[in-house]
């Protein structure tokens, strides 16, 4: 048994997952499987990419033989957790918790077994014992177990003291601390993860438990991601890269990956995807002999691309970047890719009638490239347009057959495109 519990420190160390962990993990892990906790706070209606660390090490857990619970936080929720943060946060109503915590259930479903084997993860909403503690009791019973400056020493805390922390997120401690006991007691739970951020709030849960019931309990963290080049990992241009297709489509999660940094692909390659060693060493060989293909960075966004969105949003985000970078013959590109592509680059509907019988300088000025016919026609005569990935050299022509899904797509020059979608 100990091989099966030192495998998951190994697996988790070796891809970089690691920050710190609890003296005796490993021998606790060596005795047999281990039900472990991450929470997660539904103050957003979607995870982000910064959500998918945690989100890792529950699924390794779970390849491992252990069993994860995932806890939502439609008790915290209501308060916010102040690690992290600069500022106190906006409480929201109950009615915009409950709608995040359904929508963050789902994209948790992608990447965990849900189920009621023994190393099935469970889904656990705190607000079941949160929303039913009375405050003289709480303080009572929890309270008096946590010194100020205990609470004080807390990273968490002490960040926020020049710029000011409530009482409601000053509590948000004892919180997540009493998240763990209660998982401790009713879900043998003797395991929490998170970010390097969370220590002081796991450790607090751990103290708890050896207070109130003389239990031993863990807790393992995760390094905070920075890029190589000292940026915030999970934002691109300044914009939070969502798990939700709503907030950020397939095709800009695809490229969000794909523009990953040569220097940070490897351990995003270890962290963010179940590739093994071997897989992962012969992606980094081969890109070391030829940089420009962008091996490991497409490997890397079409994994994880699938395990967000699934296969075929993957694809078509795959084709769609393929087609404009001249990788793709347009010809051979699916319906669903230009759909996906019509969303992310200029598109306009055709007018009802127009197709193979238009002139095709009528086409190209209605898709938007050019700004009149006669521009069309100088850009036809200096081979400057091309219609359907064909390059265009007569001006009289009538308009070819449409795409799949009935779809044109013009370009001028190598940046400029534009989609006609089919008639509304």
């Amino acid at each position: 048994m100990k091989a099966i519990g030192m495998s998951l420190l190994d697996e988790l160390s070796w891809r970089g997952l690691i920050y710190h962990h609890t003296p005796g993990l490993a021998e606790r892990l060596g005795e047999g499987p281990i039900t472990g906790y991450v929470g997660f706070d539904p103050t957003a209606r979607s995870l982000q990419v910064g959500n998918l660390v945690p989100i890792m090490l529950l699924a390794h857990l779970q390849r491992a033989g252990g069993r994860p619970i995932v806890v939502v936080g439609g008790g915290t929720g209501r308060i916010g957790d102040p690690s992290g943060k600069r500022a106190e946060r906006p409480l929201l109503d109950d009615a915009t918790i409950e709608e995040n915590v359904a929508r963050q259930q789902r994209q948790l479903a992608r990447f965990l077994e849900f189920g009621a084997g023994p190393s099935d993860a469970v889904m656990v909403n705190n607000a079941a014992w949160l929303d039913s503690l009375h405050l003289v009791s709480f303080l009572r019973d929890i309270g008096k177990h946590f010194t100020v400056a205990y609470m004080l020493q807390k990273e968490s805390v002490k960040s926020r003291m020049e710029s000011g922390i409530s009482y409601t997120e000053f509590s948000y401690m004892l919180l997540q601390a009493y998240d763990f006991y209660q998982l401790y007691r009713h879900h043998a739970c003797e395991l929490q993860m998170g970010g390097s951020d969370q220590w002081g709030n796991i450790t607090a849960g751990i103290e708890l438990i050896r207070r109130l019931d003389g239990g031993d309990a863990h807790g393992l963290s995760a390094p905070l991601i920075t890029t190589a080049s000292g940026n915030k990992f999970g934002k691109s241009e300044e914009e939070t890269i969502w798990l939700d297709p709503e907030q950020t489509s397939p095709y800009a999660f695809y490229q969000f990956w794909i523009n990953t940094d040569d220097r940070d692909v490897e351990s995003y390659l270890k962290m963010f995807t179940f590739e093994g060693r071997e897989a992962i060493a012969e992606l980094m060989e081969r890109h070391a002999s030829q940089p420009g293909t962008r091996g490991p960075q497409r490997a890397l966004a079409a994994r994880v691309t699938a395990r967000v969105h699934g296969e075929a949003a993957a694809r078509s985000a795959t084709d769609a970047a393929r087609v404009l970078f001249g990788e793709l013959d347009p010809l051979e590109a699916t319906a669903e890719t230009w759909l996906t592509l019509a969303s992310e680059i200029p598109s306009k509907p055709l007018v009802p009638g127009m197709g193979p019988d238009t002139p095709i300088v009528d086409l190209i000025t209605m898709s938007g490239v050019v700004r009149s016919k006669s521009e069309a026609r100088r850009q036809i005569r200096q081979g400057g347009i091309t219609v359907n990935g064909r390059r265009w050299d007569d001006q009289h022509s009538k308009a070819p057959a449409p795409l799949a899904g009935g779809y044109y797509f013009v370009s001028r020059g190598k940046k400029t495109h534009s989609i006609l979608t089919p008639a509304i």
